[in-house]
């Protein structure tokens, strides 16, 4: 958990702010994941820190959604112009 915290501080993740009056702040908690080997055997523990998103209200919490999705006409066009140059 510390590793995580550190590396959330040192990429400027989040910054500490003060909550609007008549707003929530909403929750996070703590992912934890094994990694094991290809032998089963335990390599890694891993941490995450995740926001409860679920408990976030739209016009509220956020106003936009993103998607990092991509148009299937990109895509096409990637493979195309990969083909075209060998």
């Amino acid at each position: 958990m510390e590793e995580e915290m550190a590396s959330i501080e040192e990429n400027c993740t989040w910054s500490l702010v003060d909550l609007l009056y008549g707003r929530r702040a909403i929750g996070l908690k703590w992912v934890y994941k094994v990694k094991r080997d290809e032998n089963g055997v335990v390599a890694k523990y891993k941490t995450c820190l995740v926001v409860k998103g679920y408990a976030q209200r739209q016009g509220i919490d956020y106003d936009e959604v993103f998607t990092p999705m991509v148009r299937l006409d990109t895509v096409r066009l990637l493979i195309a112009l990969a083909a075209h140059e060998g």
